[in-house]
Parts: structure tokens; sequence; C-alpha cells
């Protein structure tokens, strides 16, 4: 009996011993199962905060392309986050019309098409340092507007290309960066005309090709020349083989102010050496006289002032053939850079065609002054007759003075015949007049 209550009185103490446990164990494994789960949301948004390549405002995103979806009237600018290859289209959440792209020191390289499409009616400005790296494909396909401030862009084919269609019309504006490719710019597709395009800075490391009559150069350092002329403004030219800092030519043609350079603005010629005729080809070369190295424009010179210098020469010439003097003269010639079109005249003394089309009509820099000077011939001095003396106005009295010592010595031989003869005939009349007396 007694036993059996002892039974009694110990299981309830059992009985709590174990709940203890129980309770224990489930608390143990709630809080493990709560740290896994902090553990895990933390792990994935490290995770995720290491896969974005993109930021809008505060928020970051995996790909560029969804950065671009998520921007808005508030911010409109996507920063790149790191290099990526990734080919995108601005095309913004409705009623965004301006997209602003900061490469943020970061590779944007393409993937399987152009790096950046901009549709119509889209407007993207690109900024910050960086690259748009497009490899086989162009970096930027456009058919609304791009405005470029900075950045490097590449492609081994055609760098940007703009299309203007019938509904549509691309705009372009440079304003500083590097651009190397191949061909730089050229049309669509589906393009009628490139649009407008404008280039006000910048760095261009290829060719641009002919018949953009849409794009326009204000601005820049070019590579290549060949094509450029048509693409100035009037009032610009290109210089070409600028010097670099330690002195070498950097092989770029920069865009500069028009002007016509003479190495020689004065020159002198001596009739003595010998003159001819000058053409207008012979007085630029005399004076070495060139216009910025632009190849469709020339330089002409005003044909009645060198008509007046040639009628000058004319009359040194006959001074110098008829031996009379000639006075000197100086003549100012003005050199005018025209357009080389088919319709202008293209020699200083042709008549062909309306008459030159100035490349700018109120630019101070499009004409120079030469001044070419002719020198004086003196008359030449009568040449001398022969025989005649030096100087026939006071003839030298010949001296003589071989012919005054014969004359003294024959006068003192006849004084001393003269004595001899009276010593004689005084001695003869002695003579006999001692003999008489003996």
């Amino acid at each position: 009996m007694r036993s059996h209550e002892k039974r009694v009185n110990v299981c309830p103490r059992t009985q709590g011993k174990y709940l203890v446990s129980v309770v224990l164990t489930a608390v143990f494994a709630i809080a493990s199962l709560f740290g896994t789960l902090l553990f895990s949301a933390d792990a994935v948004a490290d995770a995720a905060e290491s896969q974005a390549v993109a930021q809008v405002g505060n928020a970051t995103y995996a790909s560029v392309q969804e950065a671009i979806g998520h921007t808005s009237m508030k911010n409109a600018t996507v920063t790149l986050l790191t290099d990526v290859a990734e080919s995108v289209t601005i095309t913004p959440l409705k009623g965004i019309r301006n997209v602003t792209f900061d490469l943020n020191g970061h590779v944007l390289q393409a993937d399987g098409s152009a790096v950046i499409t901009v549709p119509a009616n889209m407007q993207l400005t690109i900024t910050g340092p960086g690259t748009v790296a497009g490899g086989t494909q162009p970096a930027v396909d456009c058919r609304g507007a791009l405005h470029v401030k900075s950045g490097t862009f590449t492609s081994d084919a055609t760098l940007m290309r703009f299309a203007e269609t019938d509904g549509t019309s691309a705009q372009g504006s440079f304003s500083d960066g590097t651009f190397i490719a191949p061909t730089l710019f050229n049309l669509l597709d589906d393009a009628k005309n490139l649009g407008y395009v404008t280039v006000r800075g910048g760095e261009y490391r290829g060719m641009i090709p002919a018949g953009l009559n849409t794009l326009a150069l204000l601005s820049g350092s070019f590579s290549d020349s060949s094509n450029l002329a048509p693409y100035l403004a009037d009032s610009l030219g290109l210089i070409p083989d600028g010097t670099s800092g330690d002195g070498t030519g950097d092989g770029m043609f920069h865009i500069g102010d028009l002007a016509i350079s003479s190495k020689q603005a004065s020159v002198e010629l001596d009739p003595v050496d010998g003159l001819q005729r000058l053409s207008a080809d012979d007085l630029l070369k005399l004076t070495e006289t060139q216009l910025n190295g632009i190849a469709d424009y020339l330089l002409v010179v005003d044909s009645d002032q060198l008509q007046a210098l040639n009628d000058q020469i004319d009359s040194a010439i006959q001074a110098v053939e008829k031996r009379k003097a000639f006075e000197a003269v100086s003549q100012n010639i003005t050199i005018t850079a025209v357009r080389n079109g088919a319709d202008d005249v293209i020699d200083a003394n042709s008549s062909r065609g309306a008459g030159p089309q100035l490349r700018t009509s109120d630019h101070d820099g499009i004409s120079a002054q030469v001044t070419v000077t002719i020198k004086a011939v003196a008359e030449p001095e009568e040449p001398e007759e022969p025989g005649k003396p030096s100087n026939p106005e006071k003839p030298e009295k010949p001296e003589m003075p071989r012919s005054g010592s014969a004359v003294q010595a024959l006068a003192i031989i006849s004084l001393l015949l003269v004595i001899a003869s009276a010593i004689c005939a005084y001695a003869t009349t002695h003579l006999r007049s001692s003999r008489l007396h003996n």
C-alpha cells in the first residue's frame, strides 16, 4: 500500500521535468530557425547587392535595362556601378522622354547588337568618364536625340548610326569625348538622311564618309581630313599637324578660325638678277601663302593688282634692256579664300562663271595682303672710248726727264769745246809772237 502511494507521488515530478525539456527544445529550435532565417535574408541581400550593375537614385538593379525601366521624372539618371556586357534600349516608364546615362568610370560592352539604342522621340545624355565598347557592333544606334558630353566610344565597324525617315529625324550633339572607329558616323539601314548631327568638341580617330549633308563640324580634332571640308562652318578651317607639349606633331587636324597665312608677306625683286611676269601660282609660291590646309577651298589673287605688278615688271625689264634708270616701286596684292565649287572662278585671270563666292562675307580673316617691291635701277655710265686718257678734261703733261738731261749734256760739251778752242787760239797766238821776237 505504501509502495503504491510512493509511485503515485513520483510521477508528477517526472512529468514536470519532461515538459520543461520539451519546452526548452522547442525554444531552441525556434531560435535556431529564426537565426537561420535572419542569416539567409542577410545573405540574399548581400548577394543581391553584389549583383547590382546599375543604380537609379538609392535603388540598385541587376541589369542596366532594368534600371532604365525604373527612371522617373524625379530621378532619370542611370549610373553604371561595374563593367558589364549588355545591349540596352532607352525605354523608360511611360511619360519619361529624357534619360541621362552616367558611365561612372566603367565599361558598357555590346552583347549581340548596338550597345545603346535610342528610339524615336527619346533623348539620351551620356556623361562621366568611362567606355562604350561596340566591338563588332556600333556603340550607338540613334533615331531620337543623343547628347554626348564625355566618355570614350569604340567600335570595329561604324561607331554611331543615325536615321532620318519620313516620320522621325535623329539628332546628335557632341561636346567632348574620344571616338575611335574605322567609320565614325553613318546612316542606319532604312534612313533617308543622317538627321542633324553637330560636333562641338572632342577627339575623332577615324573616317567620316562624304555626303552626310546634315553633319556640321564646329570644333574638335580629327585624324582623317579627307572628307571634312564640306562639313565645316563657313568661318572655320582645318589647322594640320598640331604640336603637342613635347614639340612633336600629333598627326591630328584641328578645327579653328579660318586664316590665310603668308610666310613672306613682303618680298623684293631685283631687276639686275632677272625678272619675269608672275602668275597667281607664282605669287603664292613666292610669298608662301596658304589657307589652313583645306582641300576644297582656293586662294585667289586680285587680278587687277597682279596685272599692275606685271606692268611694273615689264617696265623694269625694258629699263634694263635699254640701259635706262628705273625707280623702285611697290605693289600691294590681296589674296582671298573662295569656295571651290563647280561654278566658281578657280583662276585669278579667268572670266568663267559668275564670279567667286566668298567663303563667308563677314569674316575678317578670309583675306590677306602681301607686298612686292621691285628695286631701283641706276642709269649706267657711258663707256670710255679706246685710246683716250682716263681723264680727258685734265690731260697730264708728259714728263721728259731724259730729253732735258741730253740738252744739258750737249750744252756742257759745247761750252767745253768753246773753251778748248779759245785755249788753242791763245796758245797759237802766243807761239807766233815768240817766233817773231826771236
